[in-house]
């Protein structure tokens, strides 16, 4: 309060008028001048407070003092004069000074009260400095808990204590750290125990204070001694005015006998609000590296996946082939085969295993191995597809499973392209003219029924004719209005890019497949193979 004495002999000595602050430490005890230099003492009269008139003008000796009282809870007034100033000059600089130096106390007695307020909460912010420095340090969340633990005994003045966790598989509150006994010893306590007064704690997510007997219950036996308190370990979402309940801290055994305060109740709770968020941010970190290791896995299963895919250059120069998968999860059930089968001829495979994901990655890796062995051994398309129905069906009939498949063998020496379709609706030969002609599905696809396929034939002009396979995630493929790509579309596209290399056909229609389905996730794998001999 130097600043206010200071603030008053300036203005003493700039307005010719002395300003001085008296005030009365107990009632009826004399005015003591405060802040500032008084000039003449007040006459006895007006050292009676309340009794003066406050504003008053009281006669000393040397001439008028004006006095008015100061707002606050402080028994103090302001008094000017004396001076040569005309009285009413004396009481306007009163009424301005009041109000500035009641500003000054209140500030003074919100410094003093915070003084006060931090010693007497100099345990609770100690511990919970110590507390923060333990979880920030600290990796563990167990080592974190045994110290915190002990911190909170020694400052509380426990002898026995312990923290229990719920674990949600189970749905009990289970000892992770314990004091004044082995944690190995306490008996897990099923959230919904009525009898138990951490149950009870966790359930209603308020602290307990339980004397001695009361509430027994024989799996809390082992930290039970004399007086209990209890109190639940919360986590707040910042988004929620309610806390989600994580586990239990308890104390017993205080020391030269005593009883838990309500401030030990505050303390603990503080403490225990600290741990919550220890705990949740753990549950947290340990929840983002599990999904990192699936998101790793399931990369790792993606590349596993396309290197079953044959490269498209095992079939020159007798062929010249693109294709492209592209999953809809980071694996799918579409794929490709490509072989030769000697004479200048080619085999050509695509499948569709109905759903996407692992069951239909595992089901298309089979196929995949199937066809390497069978397209070797076998002429007919027909036969291929049947030795692959007959490799596959128990793995389709119980996964309840089946594939779209077809199968060509294009023989540019003999002009002729012969193929077997089980289910696969997208296979087309585009024409030197634009005209794409379906090789019609003959049969169901693989899978839902027992019958050898059927086969068919067609024309087929080395150089001229370009044979088209694509999955209906390509067709189906819809946009931020849910509507689909189409067939029609596809086609015109490749008829388009016919007389460009394949790969330029694929990256094209690749390319309209894009600036369609923008903005919108991906519903199922896709797949184009496009091959010109």
């Amino acid at each position: 309060m130097k600043e206010l004495g200071a603030i008053l002999d300036r203005f003493a000595e700039a307005l010719r008028c002395p300003a001085v602050v008296w005030s009365q430490p107990e009632p009826n005890a004399p005015l003591v001048a405060e802040h500032g230099q008084p000039q003449t003492p007040l006459p006895q009269g007006a050292l009676a407070w309340p009794a003066t008139a406050i504003p008053a003008e009281v006669l000393t000796d040397d001439g008028i003092v004006v006095m008015a009282s100061l707002p606050g809870p402080k028994r103090a007034v302001i008094a000017l004069g004396p001076t040569d100033a005309p009285t009413r000059q004396l009481h306007a600089y009163a009424a301005f000074l009041a109000p500035v130096i009641a500003h000054f106390f209140q500030s003074a007695l919100e410094v003093e009260h915070a003084a006060w307020e931090l010693a007497l909460r100099y345990e609770e912010i100690n511990l919970l400095y110590t507390t923060s420095e333990i979880l920030g340090r600290t990796v563990s969340l167990e080592e974190a808990t045994r110290r915190i633990l002990n911190e909170i005994c020694e400052t509380v003045g426990a002898r026995r204590a312990a923290i229990l966790v719920h674990d949600r598989v189970t749905d009990t509150l289970q000892v992770v750290t314990a004091l004044g006994f082995d944690a190995e010893d306490a008996i897990p306590i099923a959230s919904s125990d009525p009898n138990a007064v951490s149950a009870r704690v966790f359930r209603e997510q308020r602290a307990l204070l339980v004397d001695e007997g009361e509430m027994p219950c024989e799996a809390e036996r082992t930290y039970r001694r004399g007086m209990l308190l209890s109190v639940p370990i919360l986590w707040t979402n910042p988004g929620s005015s309610t806390g989600l309940p994580l586990g239990v801290v308890n104390l017993s055994e205080r020391r030269k006998g005593e009883t838990f305060s309500a401030g030990d109740e505050k303390l603990v709770f503080s403490i225990a609000t600290q741990i919550g968020t220890a705990i949740q941010n753990t549950r947290l970190v340990r929840a983002s590296v599990a999904q990192q290791r699936l998101q790793q896995e399931m990369q790792l299963a993606h590349d596993l996946q396309m290197k079953l895919l044959p490269n498209v250059e095992s079939v020159s120069p007798e062929a010249t082939v693109a294709a492209r998968v592209a999953p809809a999860d980071s694996v799918g059930g579409d794929f490709y085969h490509l072989f030769r089968l000697g004479g200048g001829r080619t085999g050509i495979l695509i499948g569709d295993v109905s759903s996407h994901g692992y069951r239909a990655a595992l089901i298309m890796a089979l196929a995949m191995s199937a066809a390497a062995i069978h397209a070797q051994v076998t002429e007919a398309p027909a036969d291929m597809l049947n030795r692959m129905r007959t490799s596959l069906q128990d793995e389709l009939s119980s996964t309840e499973m089946f594939i779209s498949m077809f199968y060509a063998v294009i023989d540019p020496r003999a002009g002729r392209i012969r193929y077997a379709n089980s289910g696969h609706p997208h296979a087309f030969i585009v024409r030197s003219n634009g005209a794409a002609e379906r090789l019609a599905a003959l049969d169901p696809p693989l899978g839902m029924q027992a019958a050898r396929p059927s086969e068919a034939e067609q024309t087929w002009k080395a150089e001229d004719d370009l044979l088209v396979l694509f999955t209906d995630g390509l067709s189906d493929a819809r946009d931020r209005f849910d509507r689909k790509l189409g067939e029609q579309r596809l086609l015109d596209t490749v008829r388009e890019a016919r007389d460009e290399r394949p790969t330029t056909v694929v990256d094209r229609v690749f390319s309209v497949v894009q600036s369609h389905t923008v903005g919108t996730p991906r519903r199922d794998d896709l797949t184009l193979v496009v091959a010109r001999t």
